[in-house]
């Protein structure tokens, strides 16, 4: 990993707060700080995304969130579409990046693309 942590700026904390509670629960990601106007997430306690509630948000980003199986994709694109995340590309194979590159990808409340990939190969 290259990144420590970073902050993604949201319009609405209170909302992206439910949405990313709810779509990051199935890879094990849940709350680890919370400060006024901000909310700190990770595994294990340890903050790694957080949450700035923001009059403005710039262009949408792109994270991706790794997963430890196929499944956990598959559960993160079911709950982030229960949460009120828009589908932006459903759990599946994107060989043109390797062969197993298995990703679902959903838009958060403010337009940020949201990706959770498992780059291991299925096991039965």
């Amino acid at each position: 990993m290259i990144f420590d942590h970073l902050t993604l700026p949201v319009r609405d904390l209170a909302r992206s707060r439910d949405f990313y509670m709810q779509a990051l629960a199935p890879l094990g990601i849940g709350p680890a700080m919370e400060f006024p106007g901000v909310l700190a997430l990770g595994r294990e306690g340890r903050p790694q995304l957080w949450l700035a509630g923001s009059a403005s948000v710039s262009a949408p980003a792109h994270l991706a969130f790794a997963a430890a199986s196929r499944a956990q994709v598959d559960a993160f694109h079911a709950a982030a579409l229960r949460a009120g995340g828009s589908d932006n590309g459903a759990p599946g194979l994107r060989p043109h990046y390797h062969p197993d590159y298995y990703a679902a990808f959903v838009h958060d409340p403010d337009g940020h693309n949201i990706e959770a990939v498992c780059h291991h190969p299925e096991t039965l």
